[in-house]
């Protein structure tokens, strides 16, 4: 199950949709859609989970908790949607677009995929390119 929140005023177009493609990638994987929670908020709000949870004191554009057993793949992803327009303006893609790359980034995370050296980066950016391009067959 996936669940969509909201700590502003954003709202997602077609939560249906972003459910069944989010479910596919999973599945692309081998792995089995467990409990998905999105948090929708802004930097002051993902901020302070940062600083509280993490000890980080920056701003960021996605904090994921991964409860993942196996290959049940659960979690909350929390999504500061000004930095995802930030990011939008700073890439020259549109808003959509890297909000999806953000919502799918979380996911491929709880699929054990990393982003801190250079070559996982390079597989985490193929297999974001390879669940939007799922997303825009449908």
């Amino acid at each position: 199950m996936i669940a969509f929140n909201y700590e502003t005023e954003f709202q997602l177009h077609n939560e249906k949709n972003t459910s069944k493609w989010i479910e596919t990638c999973i599945e692309k994987e081998g792995f089995e859609l467990g409990e998905i929670n999105y948090i929708f908020c802004d930097d002051a709000y993902l901020h302070k989970i940062n600083v509280e949870f993490l000890q980080h004191d920056t701003l960021t554009d996605i904090i994921s908790f991964d409860y993942t057993l196996g290959k049940l793949v659960g979690g909350d992803i929390f999504i500061s949607v000004e930095r995802v327009e930030e990011n939008a303006k700073e890439f020259n893609v549109s808003f959509e677009n890297e909000l999806h790359r953000v919502i799918i980034h979380g996911i491929l995370h709880y699929m054990k995929y990393k982003d801190k050296t250079e070559g996982e980066k390079e597989l985490m950016r193929s297999k974001e390119n390879e669940c939007l391009e799922i997303l825009d067959k449908n």
